[in-house]
């Protein structure tokens, strides 16, 4: 190419980029390195096992039975177990305030049984529906008063609850079973709503969204923390002890009856020992997903991650026709694990850490 004279290509004429400098190609490999660094500490954190053991349970239900991942299995085995993983969310509130709620079964029983004494007796669908959710109401404030009041431990007042508002379910029903409903009411808890899901599934997609957002963003998620890590602490720091308690066992109580309430519609039909033993599945969901016992340390991802873990492992074992007292000892053994291994863990941290026994 003929240039003018004196006149050199652009190409040539053009200067050299300069090198990016030192502390911005530090900052990069800091950054990349604390990237890497959280990804790894995710793996190998309870979420990132709960997640592993996940991924082998799909698996190995895919691979024995060929329905197992169908869009109908997924929504049924939701739809089948609804009601406990709905009190879920509210015993992960109350174990992470260093509580425990044992009556949730049974008051889940005591709310259905009261809708079919009540429908039997004359009272219109509506006005029978808001007075369960208030027995709910009053049976979690009865809780929270011997709790925050009197200061009973939770363990017995609720072990108590447990025996007595089963009780007053069997005197509601006797031995008998009742079936009273409206056609509209049983359609609520067996047809789909929206779609494929039903009523059940919606609502406990909502509460989900609603449980996430208040742990995690809001003060009052703070605050139940706080109070199970260190409840005197949390008094000292301006806390209102009492009434997070009290909240919490009125909304399990709350809770709880609306789970009867959806129960009691999926089969349209009430008997005094409904919900019986569902405490079991509840806590070992709550504590498998990585939540202490002891309250103060937990997340709803874990939770999240367990509810779909026992959610799966008894379908397959449902698909596998494994029956249902085999069942209740997997989960019975899981149970124990999953308070004994983050226990585990923490005294093999405690041994390799170095200088320990100097």
């Amino acid at each position: 190419m003929n240039l003018p004279a004196g006149r050199e290509p652009e190409s040539e004429s053009r200067p050299a980029p300069a090198p990016e400098p030192a502390p911005m190609q530090a900052s990069r490999t800091s950054a990349a390195a604390r990237l890497t660094s959280a990804l790894g500490a995710r793996l190998r954190s309870w979420e990132g096992f709960l997640a592993a053991l996940l991924l082998c349970i799909i698996v190995m239900n895919a691979l024995t039975s060929p329905s197992f991942l169908s869009v109908e299995n997924q929504i049924n085995l939701f739809a089948l177990s609804i009601e406990k993983v709905i009190v879920v969310l509210i015993m992960t509130f109350v174990i992470l305030n260093a509580e425990i709620d044992l009556s949730v079964a049974s008051m889940m029983g005591l709310s259905a049984c009261a809708l079919g004494w009540l429908v039997q007796h004359g009272v219109p669908m509506p006005a029978a529906l808001v007075a369960c959710l208030l027995i709910g109401m009053l049976g979690g404030a009865f809780n929270g008063f011997w709790i925050t009041v009197v200061r009973l431990p939770s363990l017995v007042v609720t072990l108590a609850m447990l025996i007595g508002f089963r009780g007053l379910a069997r005197v509601l029903v006797e031995d008998r079973s009742i079936k009273a409903f409206p056609e509209w009411f049983e359609a609520l808890g067996q047809q789909p709503l929206v779609g494929p899901f039903p009523l059940s599934l919606i609502l406990f997609f909502a509460l989900l969204v609603l449980a996430v957002i208040v742990l995690r963003y809001s003060g009052f998620g703070r605050q139940v923390y706080v109070i199970g890590i260190n409840l005197e602490v949390a008094r000292y720091s301006g806390i209102d002890v009492a009434r997070v308690k009290m909240l919490l066992f009125t909304t399990s109580g709350f809770l709880s009856a609306l789970a009867g309430v959806l129960f009691a519609a999926r089969l349209g039909t009430v008997r005094g020992d409904m919900g019986l033993g569902f405490e079991l599945d509840i806590i070992t969901i709550v504590l498998l997903g990585g939540v202490s016992i002891f309250g103060g340390a937990g997340s709803v991802y874990g939770v999240i991650l367990s509810i779909l873990i026992v959610l799966y492992l008894r379908n397959g074992m449902s698909l596998s026709n494994i029956t249902g007292h085999l069942q209740t000892g997997v989960i019975g053994i899981i149970l124990i694990l999953s308070a004994m291994i983050p226990n585990v863990r923490g005294f093999l941290a405690r041994v390799a850490r170095p200088g320990l026994f100097r």
